[in-house]
């Protein structure tokens, strides 16, 4: 795919992503959890630009030996593209980069897209939390994948 680049989160990248945010989860995090992250000594988050234009962003805590994906969000007009997967290729890259063998996330039961998205990645279903959600008290999935850096490209 043409123009498109990923870099690291940056300060000048919040209000982009607040905007993604918003449009893509029912309860988005806030500009001030947003900036937090950015001192944040375990995130790290990566920006996908198409054209030079932020269109999307993906993140993770890297805590010891493991991974937490926190986010992947892309903007609804852009969504897709792969640029989804894009980004959850950096993000592994970044656990090969630190040693980590483990990533896991948590994604709604009903988001049965980007739980296709992490099965192509080699992420398996290991529990439910119950009533997750607090807007709709909705369960998460809780995915894991043990092996991150033997995956092989989609």
């Amino acid at each position: 795919m043409s123009n498109i680049e990923i870099c690291s989160f940056e300060k000048q990248y919040v209000d982009n992503i607040i905007t993604i945010e918003e449009l893509s989860f029912a309860i988005p995090w806030s500009k001030a959890s947003m900036e937090q992250e950015l001192n944040n000594k375990f995130a790290k988050y990566l920006v996908i630009k198409k054209d030079g234009v932020v269109v999307g962003y993906g993140g993770m805590w890297i805590i010891l030996d493991e991974g937490h994906i926190t986010n992947i969000a892309i903007h609804p007009s852009y969504r897709g593209l792969g640029l989804g997967s894009m980004l959850l290729e950096a993000l592994i890259n970044i656990c090969g980069e630190n040693k980590i063998n483990s990533l896991t996330l948590e994604v709604r039961a009903s988001n049965i897209v980007a739980q296709n998205l992490y099965k192509k990645f080699g992420f398996e279903k290991e529990g439910i939390r119950k009533s997750y959600y607090a807007n709709n008290n909705e369960d998460a999935v809780i995915m894991w994948n043990r092996n991150v850096n033997k995956i092989i490209e989609p």
